[in-house]
């Protein structure tokens, strides 16, 4: 499942950005921004809804026994801004699945960052940031699908169920350690709820995705 995702992940030509400010924001979950991204299916199709509070824009998804994801072609200098900051909240999770195994291989709510490392979109490497419904956070493993893709937690139900949890993470720091590369620039963001596997159901919601230089 996931390697298919990583095959179209890359593939999305949404409004290429080129970036270097302290804080690059990746996701303004706007009605304007929503029609230009285009929904990846990897089986049936997460139910994505847009919404606001006094916070700011969120976007909320909703699948059962589905899986897509929404992403965005953007080059981010992980020299300047190597932190991505992430608040999410899950409403509803996975009870007992084996994250780390193919048919527990969902997420109430993930974001991928993707650096593109050849000529192929299954060349890619990826780190996969979770809110695991019963791992601990700073858990990582391979994905299953593919060795290419690590899956890291940031956030688990076990301590932030039903509330917006705001995480940090080096991504640069954490592609070498978890990929033994050096990355500058990342290619690609991408958001996914999903529960093709598990066949259950899963509600999340995402704000403020953003890179930082602290």
């Amino acid at each position: 499942m996931f390697k298919f995702f990583l095959l179209v992940a890359v593939s999305w030509i949404l409004l290429p950005q080129l970036v270097f400010a302290e804080n690059v924001i990746v996701f303004n979950f706007t009605e304007d921004e929503f029609t230009k991204l285009k929904v990846r299916k990897v089986k049936g199709k997460t139910t994505w809804s847009l919404g606001s509070n006094e916070k700011g824009n969120f976007i909320k998804a909703e699948a059962e026994g589905k899986a897509s994801g929404l992403g965005k072609e953007v080059k981010i200098n992980l020299l300047k801004t190597p932190f991505i900051n992430i608040t999410w909240k899950v409403e509803k999770k996975l009870f007992g699945i084996i994250e780390n195994s193919k048919k527990g291989h969902d997420y109430a709510a993930r974001v991928f960052v993707i650096k593109k490392t050849g000529s192929t979109a299954l060349s890619n490497r990826a780190i996969n940031y979770v809110f695991s419904s019963n791992n601990n956070v700073d858990d990582y493993w391979p994905s299953p699908y593919t060795k290419k893709s690590i899956d890291y937690v940031l956030s688990t139900t076990k301590l932030g169920f039903g509330e917006w949890v705001t995480v940090k993470a080096n991504v640069k720091d954490h592609f070498k350690k978890l990929h033994d590369l050096d990355v500058k620039e990342l290619s690609a963001v991408a958001i996914m709820t999903d529960t093709d596997n598990s066949k259950l159901k899963a509600i999340a919601y995402y704000r403020d995705i953003y890179f930082s230089s602290e």
